[in-house]
C-alpha cells in the first residue's frame, strides 16, 4: 500500500501542478499546490488522512509597494 503522501506528490506531478512540501507540524507534510488563481495547502498525516485549505486570490496586479509592505508587517493577522 503507498502512503498517501506518495499518491499526493505523483498526481501533481502527473497533472503538472507546480507544489512544494514543507513540514510545520510534527504529525505532518504540508504540500502546497498553486493554480491558476489558487492555492491549495494539503496537510498530508503520518496516519495518512489528508486536510486541505483553498485560498482563492485575486487575479489583479497590484503595483502598491507600501501595502505590500504594511501587508507583510501585519503578517496576514486582521
Amino acid at each position: 500500500m503507498t502512503h498517501e503522501l506518495y499518491r499526493m506528490t505523483r498526481l501533481l506531478e502527473r497533472e503538472r501542478i507546480h507544489y512544494h512540501r514543507d513540514r510545520h507540524r510534527d504529525d505532518s507534510i504540508m504540500v502546497t499546490a498553486t493554480l491558476v488563481g489558487e492555492r491549495i495547502e494539503i496537510d498530508v498525516f503520518e496516519d495518512g488522512h489528508i486536510e486541505y485549505s483553498r485560498f482563492h486570490e485575486s487575479k489583479d496586479v497590484e503595483d502598491d509597494v507600501a501595502l505590500l509592505e504594511a501587508l507583510f508587517r501585519k503578517g496576514g493577522k486582521d
